[in-house]
This record gives C-alpha cells, structure tokens and sequence, in this order.
C-alpha cells in the first residue's frame, strides 16, 4: 500500500494499481491477480484460509462486545472502534494453545489469565483517553460492578474542553458469552454534576449483575455537556466523551 502525493489524486483503477481515498489520506495497491475461488480451494493458499477463518474468528467477538455495551459506546467511541477491537480480539485469540491453526478462538483464549490485562483499560474513544481526562482515583467492587470516586472536584480533577459547563458519569456492567453470544449489559445512575470547586462523592451502582458467563466488563463513562438556557448539549457530537474497560472479571 502507498500514499498518493502531488496536486492531483487519482481515483480508480490504472494498469492494475487501485487508487482511493480513506481516512489517512489517498492511498494506492496493486490489484490481486488471486481470484475468490482459487483462494477457497487451492492448497497452496491453505495458511491464508486458515488465517482468514481466526480473523473472521476475532472480527465476530469484537462485534458481540461493541453491540454488547453499545448503549454506552455510541456517545463515546472514535471512527476506527471497530478495527482497533478487533485487535484486541485477535490478541485474545492467540492466547489459545491448545486448538489447531485455524481454529484458535476467543473462548480458549480467554483461559488464559494474561487475557483480562488485554481487555481492561481499553479506551473506546483513542480521542478522548480517560486517564488523560479524569485525574482522580477510582474503585471498582468486582463483584457488583459498583465504581466509586471520592472527593471528585470537576473543576481541578477533570480536564475540561472549552464550552463545557458539566460533567455527567456512568458506569455499566456487561457480561458477554462467546460461545452462546449472549450478551448483558446493566447501567448503573447516571451523576450530572456542574463544573465548579465543589467535593462531590460519586457512588455508580449497576441495577444488576450480567448472567452471562465468559467475559465480564466494568465501564466508565464520562461525558461532557454545555448547559444554555436550562437544557444541556453534548459537546461536539460527543467528540470528547471517554468510555473505558476499568476492570475485568
């Protein structure tokens, strides 16, 4: 893959090189000469069919996460959610030591405690980092999903984007069920708090446990608003909310 440069980007096709546009710019590849069904049968393409069935493997757990705790995700996530999870998924997949090439999976993996340090602390949003905005310590009860911060100051222990006149906090407890592909998620209050040099003690309680077994996931969200004549708006279309993976379970 290369990038295009000069004044004039090409679109298209020209002596089988691809040209087209993405997010990181305008981009060009060579066309695959290897067509659809030769890569499905061939045996000398056997790696690559086996390469393609773990990544569809990890493609499939990210989504069952990303639709699991959606709720929460879609007011803070960034545009490559669905590609840098299924990074994660792949890492988890490959923790798998006792199933065949190709066949590796996520519920193998999980077996492995070194799993959960690859899923907690994940960021939904890579713009908005929750360690880089909220600066105060939190804790997390890993049997009701209960997250409490003490002594929060918005104005000192948050970093604000300009226009922000509040913060709102949430946590959430998801269970998910690779093998079932059930999924659970429960929402804890919701506290809107106003930014100002007030102590506040934030006690965020799930209504429930998730029933699923396989991956529990305790969340964080913290989302800022700019209060103007008594209603509340989101900032940005949610640009600098923060959701991240706090503890696993």
């Amino acid at each position: 893959m290369a990038r295009q440069s000069g004044l004039i980007k090409l679109k298209g096709t020209l002596d089988n090189v691809s040209f087209y546009k993405t997010k990181d710019g305008d981009l060009a590849r060579m066309k695959t000469s290897v067509d659809k069904d030769r890569i499905k049968n061939d045996p000398a393409f056997e790696r690559t069919r086996e390469n393609n069935a773990e990544f569809g493997t990890s493609a499939k757990a990210g989504k069952l996460v990303r639709d699991g705790a959606r709720a929460l995700s879609m007011t803070a996530s960034d545009s490559r959610l669905v590609s840098r999870f299924t990074q994660v998924m792949t890492k988890i997949k490959n923790l798998d030591t006792t199933s065949a090439r190709g066949q590796r999976n996520i519920v193998q993996g999980l077996q492995d405690p070194a799993a959960a340090n690859i899923i907690k602390g994940f960021d939904f949003n890579k713009e908005a980092v929750l360690s880089s905005i909220l600066f105060k310590p939190y804790s997390v009860d890993t049997t009701s999903g209960e997250i409490t911060i003490n002594n929060l100051i918005t104005q000192n222990d948050v970093v604000i984007p300009q226009g922000a006149t509040h913060i709102s906090l949430t946590g959430g407890f998801l269970g998910v069920d690779f093998a079932t592909g059930e999924q659970e998620l429960h929402f804890s209050n919701v506290e809107n708090l106003p930014i100002d040099m007030t102590s506040n003690n934030v006690t965020l309680t799930p209504t429930g446990t998730p029933s699923p077994t396989g991956l529990g996931m305790i969340l964080l969200r913290l989302e800022f608003f700019q209060e103007v004549n008594g209603n509340q708006y989101t900032l940005k279309n949610g640009a600098y909310n923060a959701l991240r993976v706090v503890e696993v379970i």
